[in-house]
């Protein structure tokens, strides 16, 4: 029986919409390519969300991949409040589930700087029973021990959990764990899906 939902942030819950953010900023589309390049596609992003690496380390990473673009690096990412914004079904989502009975929680890879600058996109959170953001954890998905982790703190059965997540290997590891999964597409496929585990495990 399913008793819990599991949900990732970053396009799930809310949108990472980085390029548009930069584009915002007055960044062409070359310069928002090698923007990308030195950090979101780079090795020390994810260090980053760990947080492994301070937000001052983490610059210097990123200009150490490309020093031409040090001033736009600086002020792309000095603040990022926008990057980041709640999707506008979050909300009534969460507090359906919770009024059907579910519990409902986050497991998701999270900057302390991206949890600080863009609070407002974390409203649901408010409705959640909790969970693990990355940064918190000195952890990031796919690690295994991030779930295990989470599923020990919160006293869960995976068995009894359904993981949503928009990227693959994410899922897969939850369902190699025992969670069911749901690769998100869409919001209205996810329900689909949702319903269709809950049917399946009534």
């Amino acid at each position: 029986m399913i008793k819990n939902i599991v949900f990732d942030i970053g396009n799930v819950l809310v949108d990472f919409r980085l390029k548009e953010f930069l584009a915002e900023k007055g960044f062409d589309a070359p310069m928002i390519k090698r923007l990308l390049k030195a950090s979101v596609m780079s090795p020390y992003w994810e260090q980053f969300e760990r947080a492994d690496i301070t937000e001052e380390e983490a610059m210097q990473a990123f200009v150490s991949l490309d020093p031409e673009i040090e001033k736009e690096l600086n002020e792309a990412f000095s603040n990022i409040h926008g990057m980041l914004t709640i999707r506008e079904y979050a909300v009534p989502w969460i507090r359906s589930l919770k009024e059907t009975g579910y519990r409902v929680y986050y497991l998701s890879n999270y900057s302390k700087k991206a949890y600080d600058e863009c609070q407002d996109s974390l409203a649901f959170m408010q409705y959640m029973d909790g969970g693990f953001l990355s940064f918190q954890q000195r952890m990031t998905k796919p690690d295994p021990r991030m779930y295990t982790s989470f599923l020990e703190h919160f006293q869960l059965k995976p068995q009894e959990s359904v993981f949503i997540d928009d990227t693959e290997q994410n899922v897969a590891v939850a369902e190699s764990l025992g969670f069911r999964g749901i690769v998100f597409r869409s919001y209205e496929d996810a329900v689909k899906q949702l319903e269709e585990l809950k049917a399946e495990n009534a």
